[in-house]
């Protein structure tokens, strides 16, 4: 049995370089790669195009690289709970392309599939469409869209074993679990690892397959982003 695990995210960003396109998994603050994004953030690499449904927040995810102008671009689907987001967007220091969320999740499948591109109808008669080939099917006009490429991916799991098969939790699967089959290089970052042949093979998501590093994580914060709770009952 192969054994992908490596002992920390120090080295399993091993080869990650300045002008890279790499995916992170999550959705808002949920299953995001806490530990690889702080992995990153201090090796210094720059000059990087992130594809991630979201750009984190002012000071966690991805935001943290916003702020040490790490990032040059941002493929996202939405990046409305980022500040510093909005300022380099808006002063043309950060190039971005916004994706309807359906494209960009079908766009990373497609990468994992081996699909090279697809037609959709979301985005046409917008700024989505422009420039792109546009076929109609069934009396309805479809754009062109490519399937991503992306130099690594980072994901987070639940739990992992030492092969690189792989569990979410919840809500955490979201786009964790596409863009883990679409990265030419996948790293996966977990909460529990376990040895290999530990899993429920029926409860695996992502086969190991599609991973070559696997690490167990720590220190996991799970910020929400909008705190929301009942209001206190009032005793009449």
């Amino acid at each position: 049995m192969i054994n992908k695990a490596v002992r920390n995210a120090v080295e399993a960003i091993q080869g990650l370089k300045d002008g890279m396109t790499v995916m992170f998994g999550g959705f808002g603050l949920c299953g995001i790669p806490e530990n690889a994004i702080a992995a990153i953030r201090s090796a210094g690499i720059k000059n990087l195009t992130c594809i991630s449904n979201n750009a984190g927040v002012d000071d966690f995810g991805l935001g943290l690289l916003l702020q040490t102008r790490q990032i040059k671009k941002m493929i996202s689907s939405y990046v409305g709970e980022n500040e510093e987001f909005e300022r380099q967007m808006l002063s043309g220091e950060l190039e971005v392309e916004l994706i309807p969320q359906g494209t960009l999740a079908e766009r990373c499948r497609a990468a994992g599939a081996g699909i090279p591109a697809f037609y959709t109808p979301a985005g046409y008669g917008t700024e989505v469409a422009v420039g792109k080939e546009v076929k109609v099917f069934n009396g309805k006009p479809h754009i062109l869209e490519y399937a991503f490429e992306a130099d690594f991916a980072f994901v987070k799991a639940w739990k992992g074993d030492t092969a690189g098969n792989l569990i979410y939790k919840g809500t955490a699967l979201n786009f964790n679990h596409v863009m883990a089959m679409a990265g030419k290089i996948t790293v996966a970052e977990v909460e529990e690892l376990v040895p290999a042949g530990a899993l429920d093979p029926n409860f695996i998501h992502t086969p190991g397959i599609f991973v070559q590093r696997i690490f167990q994580g720590a220190h996991y914060e799970k910020r929400i982003e909008q705190r929301t709770v009942r209001k206190k009952d009032l005793v009449v």
